[in-house]
């Protein structure tokens, strides 16, 4: 039987796409590792209590690891600092294991390649094993060790199990062993996932999640547009209408714990509340899941039988979130909209250029703070959902898109290989060479905290 090894932290928006959450995160990778005939043999992750894009090393912090089959444990609160020195120790060990060929793959998400996970990492690579996980920055320092990665992805837009799902499948391939994900899990409807309920509220995570359905939306204006289908409008119009519920249902579902349970009561509320646009939406899901938790937490607490918990909790919370929504959220939220689209058009009609600039500098400090998705994605909602156009959404598809796209397209044309690197590569090196007072630098932020703007390193050609 193959063992992997799993190693991270919360990273930064990991945290609120499952990091927060170690426990569950860990049960996941369990789940799918046993469909596919692989024992997690090692777990070193380190749990904070906020996103590490903006956290001190004093910051309380946990280190979670493997206590049994399938079982997770973890240390007392104490710094980050100190959770990390734990790490270091920890990553000794496991260097160890991977050198004496008892570690067969790592999976990773939002590690520290350059700090407390060096040394495994370093290993890995030296003996090849292979490697697969999420995280931009994080994997992109893993290649640079020369590690043997099979599967990389950034972290924005994934779930615990789509993950776990993705990292599974990729060793699977690689180990040529059979494989079927494990969708759907058998929950007790007494399980209240642990912590504060207001805690949960992370307006960054939900955003994320929803992306999926804001891509639909996208999708179906652009064909519409393109292929000049009148039919496709109707969809995108439809998709819009339909926004304030999707929005709803994931913020439910995510701060109540509760799964099909939240996902009911922000369906619910958000269908009464769809006049409120987005911004509705996420309030009157909010408050669906906290209403769904305290709900069924005292259904519980009074010895209710399950199967009338979960009626009370996904029913009562979604009709009572959804009345408040549409006699008091709706008219406040439609009035903000109104105005920060009335912003935008003023701004527009004063100096565009004006407008531009000021625009580009939100996002990019947005982009710099980790808040990106939490606020410019809604504003760009807001546009689409009054006008079908979005002004800040034609500067995100310039500056961010088209950018990206370019870099793929630049790769499918001439991927070149892991020793040269692709011709675009080759060329970006040979002017460096010649501009040697020119350093590209990249910000990475570590488990300790620190954010720090590093050069890239400029290796003796070909080597990376």
């Amino acid at each position: 039987m193959k063992q992997l090894a799993v190693i991270g932290s919360s990273g930064g928006n990991l945290y609120a796409q499952g990091g927060n959450n170690p426990k569950g995160m860990m049960d996941e990778i369990f789940a799918q590792a046993d469909s596919a005939g692989v024992e997690v043999a090692y777990i070193q992750f380190i749990g904070t209590n906020g996103t590490m894009d903006t956290i001190s090393e004093d910051a309380p912090a946990r280190l979670w690891t493997l206590a049994g089959k399938d079982e997770v444990t973890c240390t007392e609160e104490e710094k980050l600092c100190e959770i990390n020195e734990r790490a270091k120790e920890n990553d000794k060990a496991l260097a160890d294991l991977i050198r004496d060929g008892k570690i067969d793959g790592i999976m990773l998400m939002s590690c520290d390649p350059d700090g407390v996970n060096h040394e495994a990492l370093s290993a890995a690579a030296k003996s090849g094993i292979p490697v697969a996980g999420t995280g931009g920055s994080s994997m992109a320092a893993t290649q640079t060790l020369g590690c043997n990665v099979i599967a990389v992805s950034g972290t924005t837009g994934t779930t615990n199990r789509t993950r776990a799902i993705s990292a599974i499948s990729a060793f699977a391939k690689e180990w040529g062993l059979k494989y079927t994900p494990v969708i759907g899990k058998a929950e007790g409807a007494d399980q209240v996932q642990e912590g504060s309920v207001w805690k949960r509220i992370n307006f960054r995570g939900i955003m994320m999640a929803s992306m999926p359905g804001f891509i639909a939306m996208a999708l179906s204006l652009a064909l519409s547009k393109i292929l000049n289908i009148a039919v496709l409008e109707d969809v995108f119009n439809t998709l819009v209408d339909l926004l304030p519920i999707l929005l709803a249902a994931i913020a439910a579902r995510q701060v109540s714990g509760l799964d099909e349970v939240g996902i009911v009561a922000g369906i619910v509320g958000g269908a009464l509340s769809t006049d409120g646009g987005i911004i509705g939406g996420l309030c009157v899901g909010i408050l669906a899941g906290v209403f769904s938790y305290y709900i069924i937490s005292f259904c519980l607490k009074h010895k209710v039988p399950g199967t009338t918990a979960n009626i009370a909790a996904g029913g009562l919370a979604g009709l009572g979130s959804g009345l408040i929504g549409m006699f008091i959220i709706a008219p406040i939220a439609a009035w903000i909209g109104t105005g920060i689209k009335w912003a935008i058009d003023w701004a527009l009609d004063y100096n565009a250029i004006l407008a531009g600039g000021i625009a580009g500098f939100a996002i990019w400090f947005a982009i710099l703070g980790g808040v990106y998705h939490a606020v410019i994605l809604p504003i760009i909602l807001l546009e689409m959902e009054s006008a079908g156009f979005s002004f800040l959404g034609c500067i995100d598809l310039c500056g961010l898109i088209m950018v990206c796209a370019g870099i793929q397209l630049a790769n499918i044309i001439a991927p070149g290989n892991r020793a040269t690197g692709s011709p675009v590569f080759q060329i970006w090196w040979s002017i460096s060479r010649l501009a040697p007072l020119r350093k590209p630098h990249t910000r990475s932020c570590s488990p300790a905290g620190k954010c720090l703007r590093r050069p890239l390193p400029l290796p003796p050609y070909p080597a990376f």
